[in-house]
């Protein structure tokens, strides 16, 4: 969705689906026994079970994944600060789906709500063949399988959304409450979509504003940001050459030798901006499309309540000219106000008013 205009022709940001939060989460989906807990393990150099039999990860393993980062490590090695604190990704493993986990099959209802809680997706399949290890439907077919997990969402969602238009009907068509006749008539066009044209909320092309704020009270789970992953073997990855070619067209390739935190962090509509000094190198994470005030509310309360403005450099004016002194010398430290909306990788210092509070942070 592109950003719209808003007044003074300044871009406003599009609205996003989804928590507004920065702690938020990322759950690694699919069938038992496709390489999740394995995925997991790489990326978060664990140790969680990952044994050859179905509903080994019974309760979901989570865990903080630090995100590297050559802007952060440069600005550590340059500073040398007592305290470093990079941006982190929250990962969680969830135990296998099966066909039918919507209405209860295996532990299906149980998983379903850990997907609930969490905010982005990494949908894993198998496409390696290896008879010592089972799979759940009998043979390896990663587009049926990545239509089983699909499935399972949308009929969960479907569940969902039956209920919220009943009590939406009795209240806001037979009971005339006018205030909520807009939100059953955005619910009925999601249940064209999501039921009768069995498709994923994300995959609407252009939900409104208006739309988007039901969606966010509801947060279903074919709303949430998807990477699709394709377990390969060893071979198959190394040449990128598998018999799936659709998929391999169509999703990241994946072996154990490759997990890239990162990707899950921009899903999610993440990013960060730095604060710098012999003190601490931070990342603070924030949502793309944070306004100056806002981001500064992430270090502290105060700062956001009085705020005044924002000092910003540009990672690359900063390593580039070699010091903040020669930045300002070349013109390119700006002071920005709260209308300013923060990009990925600025360096920043605050000034606020607050009693009894620092000027600078």
């Amino acid at each position: 969705m592109a950003p719209k205009k808003a007044k003074g022709d300044a871009l406003k940001p599009p609205p996003l689906i989804g928590r507004f939060g920065t702690s938020l989460k990322i759950g690694i989906v699919g069938l038992p026994n496709v390489g999740k807990s394995t995925f997991f393990n790489v990326l978060t150099k664990s140790e969680a079970a990952a044994e050859n039999f179905p509903f080994c990860t019974i309760d979901p393993n989570e865990s903080r994944v630090p995100i590297p980062d050559e802007r952060y490590d440069f600005l550590c090695q340059f500073h040398k600060p007592a305290s470093k604190v990079p941006a982190f990704l929250n990962v969680v493993d969830i135990a296998g789906l099966v066909k039918g986990a919507h209405v209860g099959q295996g532990l299906g209802n149980a998983f379903l709500s850990h997907i609930s809680a969490c905010d982005g997706i990494f949908h894993m399949t198998r496409a390696f063949e290896d008879e010592d290890i089972i799979h759940v439907e009998g043979t390896v077919d990663p587009v049926r399988d990545m239509e089983i997990i699909h499935e399972e969402l949308r009929m969960k969602d479907e569940e969902m959304i039956s209920p919220i238009i009943d009590k939406l009907e009795k209240t806001a068509i037979r009971g005339g409450d006018k205030k909520l006749k807009p939100e059953y008539d955005i619910m009925c066009k999601i249940k064209g979509w999501v039921v009768d044209e069995k498709k994923h909320v994300r995959y609407y092309p252009d939900w409104n504003d208006k739309e988007i704020e039901v969606l966010n009270k509801f947060l279903f789970l074919t709303s949430k940001p998807m990477i699709y992953l394709v377990n390969l073997s060893e071979r198959d990855y190394i040449r990128r050459k598998n018999k799936w070619k659709v998929m391999l067209n169509s999703c990241a390739h994946y072996h154990t030798r490759s997990a890239k935190p990162k990707t899950g962090y921009a899903t999610l509509q993440l990013e960060y901006f730095f604060t710098t000094g012999p003190d601490e190198v931070r990342a603070w994470t924030i949502r793309k499309g944070t306004k100056a005030p806002q981001a500064a509310g992430k270090i502290h309360t105060d700062f956001e309540k009085g705020f005044i403005m924002a000092e910003v450099m540009k990672f690359q004016d900063f390593k580039e000219e070699g010091s903040e002194s020669a930045v300002k010398a070349a013109g390119k430290y700006r002071q920005q106000g709260r209308n300013y909306i923060v990009e990925d990788g600025d360096i920043i210092f605050f000034k606020f008013n607050a009693p009894n509070a620092p000027k600078k942070k």
